[in-house]
Parts: C-alpha cells; sequence; structure tokens
C-alpha cells in the first residue's frame, strides 16, 4: 500500500518509525538533526553506513543557513547535498525498502520528498583467491558476498560498452538483490529475456540459500537428474571469459560465487588452469580430466563384472583377481567403501585445522591398514577405491563428482545381480541421464556433441593458441535476434 510523503515532519517520521520498529531494532538509528532552519531527521542502520562520509554530510547539513535552502526537492539534490548517489523518493514504503538496504535517508520539514544517499559500507572480507577454486596461474582475487564489489571486478576486466548488469530484486521478505550480467550481442537474448520474466515473476519468501534457491526456482522439476545444471565460478576471471563467451551471468548479494548459464557437460569440467598454461599443456589436462572421468565412473563396476566371470578377464591381467581370502562379498565391500568415503570427507570438512593433517594420517594408515587385517576389506578393493576417492577430486565441481558417484552405484548394483546384461543396461541407462539433461535455456547437454559441431568440439577439448583480434571470431553458437 503506498504512502506518500507529506510536507509534516513529524507525521512522516511518526509513520517511518512505525514501519521500521524503531523502537524495537536497536540497530535502526533515528537522529533528528537541523538543515539551515528547519527540523529534519536522519535515518539509517548501524554497520551500513560509511562513517567518515556521513560525519561530513553532518557537518555541512548543520552549516547550511536558510537562505542556502532552495524551496524545490530537485534543486536541494542536485546543487546543495554534497554526495554522487543522492536520489528522490516519494513512497514511505520504498524508503523503509531504502533504509533496510543500507542507504541514508533524510526527512526535511517542508519537503514532500525523501533524500535517500547511498553511502553503503557493508561488512566485507578481504578479496583473496577462494580455497575452491585454485589455479597454479592467473589472478588471486576473488568474489565476496558483496553485490557492488562482485560487479566492479568483472567491470575491471571488461571495459567495454556492451557488458549490461541489470539489477533485480527476489524475495517478499528478504528483498535479495540479483545481478543479471551479459554481453549485448553475444549473449542469447531469448534466454536473458527468459531470466528476468522468471525471477520478475518469482513467488517466493526469501532465498535462504542464495544460489541454490534460485536455482531450483528457476529449473523446477526434473531433480531426479544429479547432473548438474548450473555451472558455479568463485573466480572473477572465470566469470569475465564466460561473458566473453556468450554466457550469462547471475550475481546474487551475500553469496561468493557467480553462476553461469547456461552450461553443457564440457563447460562444467573446464577449468582456469586449462587456459593458463600453453595450448599442449592445457589440452592435456582437458583430455586426461575427461579420461579419468570415466574412469572414475567405469572402474569399479567393470571391475567387479570381472571377478565374477574370470573366463573374460584379458590375458596378461590375471593379477586383477583377489589374492587373500574374500570374507564379506566384494559388492559389500566396495558399498561400505562408498559410504565410508563419504563419511571421511564430512568428517574433514567439521575437523579444525589444526587438527585436520593428524587425523587424516590416522585414517589414511591405521583404519586402512586395520582394515584389511581384519579381513573386512581385500587390500584389492581398497587400492581401486582410494583411485577412485582420490581421481573424484579432479572435477572442480562438486556436483558432477556425486553425479558420477550415483551412476557408478547404480552400476554397481546393476552388474551385482545381473552381471553383463546389468552392466550394459546400466550404462546404457547413464548415457540417458546424461543424454536426457537439459540446461536452463533447453539447449542439449551434451553441446557440441549432440547437435555436432567439429569446430565448437575441437575449441572445448583442445586449447587453442591465443590470436591477435580479428573480425571473423565467432561470437556465439547461439542465434542471435536481429532487433
Amino acid at each position: 500500500m503506498e504512502t506518500k510523503i507529506s510536507t509534516d515532519l513529524y507525521e512522516n517520521t511518526r509513520l517511518l518509525y512505525e514501519l521500521l520498529r524503531a523502537d524495537q531494532n536497536y540497530d535502526m538509528i533515528f537522529r533528528p538533526i537541523r538543515v539551515g532552519d528547519q527540523q529534519a531527521c536522519l535515518y539509517f542502520i548501524n554497520g551500513f553506513v560509511k562513517d567518515e562520509v556521513l560525519e561530513k554530510l553532518l557537518e555541512f547539513f548543520y552549516s547550511l543557513t536558510p537562505e542556502d535552502l532552495p524551496q524545490d526537492s530537485e534543486d536541494l539534490t542536485k546543487n546543495q547535498i554534497p554526495y554522487a548517489d543522492v536520489r528522490l523518493l516519494t513512497d514511505l514504503s520504498e524508503v523503509m525498502q531504502s533504509v533496510l538496504a543500507g542507504m541514508a535517508c533524510l526527512l526535511i520539514d517542508g519537503y514532500d520528498a525523501c533524500f535517500t544517499i547511498d553511502c553503503r559500507s557493508y561488512p566485507m572480507r578481504s578479496i583473496s583467491e577462494p580455497d575452491k577454486d585454485k589455479a597454479l596461474r592467473g589472478s588471486r582475487d576473488g568474489f565476496v558476498e558483496t553485490l557492488v564489489y562482485n560487479t566492479a571486478l568483472i567491470r575491471r576486466r571488461i571495459r567495454s560498452k556492451d557488458l549490461v548488469m541489470e539489477l533485480l530484486q527476489a524475495g517478499e521478505a528478504s528483498k535479495t538483490d540479483i545481478a543479471i550480467c551479459y554481453m549485448a550481442g553475444r549473449a542469447d537474448p531469448d534466454l536473458v529475456d527468459q531470466l528476468k520474466e522468471r525471477i520478475q515473476n518469482m513467488k517466493i519468501d526469501a532465498l535462504p540459500m542464495n544460489q541454490e534457491s534460485l536455482a531450483e526456482v528457476l529449473y523446477k522439476g526434473k531433480w531426479i537428474n544429479p547432473f548438474p545444471k548450473f555451472k558455479y565460478t568463485e573466480r572473477p576471471d572465470a566469470a569475465a571469459a564466460s561473458l566473453l563467451d556468450g554466457k550469462v551471468l547471475i550475481l546474487i548479494d551475500n553469496a561468493p560465487t557467480a553462476m553461469i548459464l547456461p552450461a553443457t557437460l564440457l563447460d562444467i569440467m573446464e577449468e582456469a588452469d586449462d587456459y593458463y598454461f600453453p595450448p599442449v599443456t592445457g589440452s592435456y589436462l582437458r583430455i586426461s580430466r575427461l579420461v579419468i572421468a570415466i574412469l572414475t565412473l567405469f572402474l569399479t563396476p567393470l571391475w567387479l563384472l570381472l571377478l565374477e566371470h574370470p573366463q573374460w578377464i584379458p590375458p596378461g591381467m590375471e593379477f586383477i583377481q583377489v589374492e587373500g581370502t574374500i570374507h564379506i562379498p566384494v559388492i559389500w565391500q566396495l558399498l561400505f567403501l562408498e559410504f565410508a568415503i563419504d563419511g571421511l570427507k564430512l568428517a574433514a570438512i567439521n575437523t579444525p585445522n589444526t587438527l585436520s593433517t593428524p587425523l587424516s594420517v590416522i585414517a589414511g594408515i591405521v583404519v586402512g591398514e586395520f582394515a584389511v587385517q581384519s579381513g573386512w576389506f581385500n587390500s584389492e578393493a581398497m587400492l581401486y577405491m582410494a583411485f577412485v576417492a582420490i581421481a573424484n577430486y579432479t572435477q572442480s565441481n562438486f556436483e558432477l563428482g556425486y553425479a558420477l558417484k550415483f551412476m557408478r552405484l547404480m552400476l554397481l548394483i546393476l552388474t551385482e545381480f545381473f552381471a553383463l546384461p546389468g552392466f550394459l543396461v546400466g550404462s546404457i541407462l547413464v548415457c540417458l541421464f546424461i543424454g536426457t539433461n537439459k540446461t536452463v535455456s533447453g539447449k542439449s547437454y551434451l553441446y557440441p556433441l549432440l547437435p555436432f559441431s567439429g569446430k565448437q568440439l575441437k575449441r572445448r577439448i583442445l586449447k587453442e593458441q591465443t590470436k591477435e583480434t580479428e573480425n571473423k571470431v565467432e561470437r556465439n553458437r547461439y542465434k542471435i535476434r536481429k532487433k
């Protein structure tokens, strides 16, 4: 319900005092001041404003004389308030939202508008390299939880008039700021319009989990497919490179991660180191990551299949058979180890840093050694599962690693119960899970394999050498709508 600001300062402050619950919120600052010879009131939240700027503004307001005050609010905004970002608001509900967003709002007796001064200074940690998205070369800065700093890190890398950053809000209670970033002329305009429409039409109370909450609303249904639909990065250089490649970025306030859309399987498997090394090394890293992902998926199910049918073991590879006594069926050993590895991961996350190293040594040496000696596990099963556990970390995307894990568990169970037919059916199901997955834009998850594009496939697998700027650069794989 709109409530227009009147020229009566007392009435305005009374209504705003009730809307903001200033008598209950200890951090809601209500400061009566004088501007010229007029009574005024300043509202702001403690901890959200720059103290130095506010002190300078108060010093300036107290120095004004009655002759310095113009009758028009626009003149006062443009000619008297010495700050760059000042806006006029005429509705008290908008004033309330501005105060809650961290702005300082000034009400002056005799003026039917509120002067909002954007001198916000959100609490923020240092812009350091993210722990998850580390690279051997390249910049060492990373996104933080403050939206304006994240957009500035991208602007620093792309100084182009085509870079567009549109600000939206979602959540009836949280009013979370969401920035949609894209390069005009490179990004798919239909996707941009679709994302803006979905965000604006959201019927949601809040985004408590930031990107995950937004992702579940943007991509409704079909969550039974574990393969990730989004790519996330905490690196501004990777985000800038994606924008230049025609992607769309979604930045959310209070989240140190950028969502990259649309994201295909090969996009998700890419890393920053692929681009920071020469073409031969970068191509090798990409190919080896792809091969290792395939090995982590099929290694243990194929080994289980060969154990149950020794006659299928190729000559010269008889050493893969289990030599010791098998006290527990191999399938149960593999399943126990799959869950035990997850348990160790969770324990490592919650372990204090000072204890993580000694506890890792204990878990690796003592638990592993005694598990084999006691007969619970065979050394061959421990070896293959150790390779799978370590190889999973070659994927920087956490969701992709667990998607491969779920597919591997399905293959193990089908192989145990149905032998070769189960292994083949499981492999077909894996291909169906990947092939039927769609990006947010509705495009194929396996592009450039489906639909096939040889040029793009070569570009995705083999790193090309950096060339001088040329006019025939392929802007985007999407059809750009003519305006």
